[in-house]
């Protein structure tokens, strides 16, 4: 018998930036959630680079999931599990 190897875990990358109220209500929901596994999340302040923060402009907080967005201003955490699991 052959181990299956285990599934390497989804990226979750949140662009915020300091003082936005709704970047906080992804990243307390993001923390929650990573508790059940399944993936790894990292936050990127768009103020701390000239071309983030023209990307982005007053569009945070933005969720990737694996490089692709899947949120804008607000996340679902349902919704999150199940692009997640898709």
């Amino acid at each position: 018998m052959s181990a299956q190897p285990k599934p390497m875990p989804r990226e979750v990358v949140v662009y915020s930036r300091r003082g936005c109220h709704l970047c906080e209500i992804v990243k307390e929901s993001l923390s929650k959630l990573q508790r059940r596994g399944g993936f790894h999340w990292r936050e990127v302040d768009v103020d701390t680079d000239d071309e983030l923060r023209r990307r982005f402009t007053d569009e945070v907080p933005v969720v990737f999931i694996d490089g692709r967005k899947a949120f804008k201003y607000r996340m679902d955490e349902q919704e999150f599990l199940r692009k997640l699991a898709s």
